[in-house]
């Protein structure tokens, strides 16, 4: 279960012939087998659930935020921790739990949910590591199991891109949310440079474009048994429908930067300014983050 990502994938994932209920299915399965460790090529030697093991992927999934999201603390520049002290806040998808460790430590009174069995084990197990206390259940974001107007603020950061119906999950977000709530959500860009690259790469150089549509290679080749790479403008649209204020903006990691093979790139990084990296990141990354609002 704890092995690098590359080592477990499934052979089978999902095609436009299935039904919302069959991907949902196959979501769970996936992610509670492969859980987003950040050890992308199993050269973790530690002791999974481990408090050396959490602090190792913990500080990968900082490195490679670390162009768009932090100044002084982990994640301060896209989540608002001085606000937060006092509020109920729902995160839809925990993983392994570290963005449910910074909101509670930054006062708020977290509710975490996440498909997969594995992930809410691991969160639970990273909680009690570190003397923390959160609610953390296993839940489908698309029926949450919560009153309208349960929480002040939702955190989502990758995850309902992975959804069979991530319109439903918006729906749900907005429902649960009060008065002047607030959401803030990453999805996958599908005007980034990796798409760009899957396209020329994966999809018509190998002839694939015969046999699937592009949408099913992108299901191919991205982590996730399902995984919808959405246009900013759509996605703004997709919240419109639910909130008075939506805004959004583009960010990635160092490969959207600098789009080379992995060895090659840490050749070239050390003479590269983050100036030209947070540039074209913001231009080009593989990431939508975007704010949504509701009215007092």
């Amino acid at each position: 279960m704890w092995g690098s990502v590359g080592e477990m994938r499934f052979e089978v994932k999902r095609s436009l012939a299935m039904t919302p209920e069959q991907v949902q299915r196959g979501n769970r399965s996936w992610w509670s087998s492969n859980p987003m460790t950040y050890d992308w090529h199993g050269d973790i030697e530690l002791a999974p659930l481990s408090l050396a093991w959490f602090d190792e992927i913990d500080r990968r999934f900082v490195q490679s935020a670390r162009l768009y999201a932090t100044n002084r603390a982990p994640f301060d520049r896209i989540l608002p921790f001085e606000r937060l002290r006092g509020l109920r806040v729902l995160e839809i998808g925990c993983g392994m739990g570290l963005h449910t460790e910074l909101l509670v430590r930054a006062g708020a009174q977290v509710t975490a949910v996440d498909l997969s069995e594995t992930s809410i084990a691991a969160t639970r197990r990273r909680l009690e590591l570190k003397g923390l206390s959160a609610r953390v259940e296993q839940q489908d974001g698309e029926q949450l199991a919560f009153d309208a107007s349960s929480f002040d603020f939702v955190w989502s950061w990758g995850v309902i891109h992975h959804s069979a119906r991530s319109a439903r999950i918006v729906r749900e977000i907005a429902r649960v949310l009060g008065p002047a709530g607030e959401c803030r959500v990453m999805v996958y860009n599908r005007d980034s440079t990796t798409v760009a690259f899957r396209f020329l790469k994966d999809h018509i150089a190998t002839g694939a474009f015969l046999g699937r549509t592009f949408e099913e290679t992108l299901y191919q080749k991205t982590d996730g048994f399902s995984a919808r790479y959405f246009v900013r403008e759509h996605f703004e649209d997709l919240f419109r429908a639910f909130f008075e204020q939506v805004t959004s903006q583009v960010c990635g990691q160092e490969s959207d930067a600098l789009p080379l093979p992995r060895q090659l790139r840490r050749l070239l990084r050390p003479v590269v300014p983050d100036t030209y990296l947070r540039r074209v990141q913001a231009r080009r990354g593989t990431f939508i983050f975007l704010v949504a609002s509701k009215p007092a």
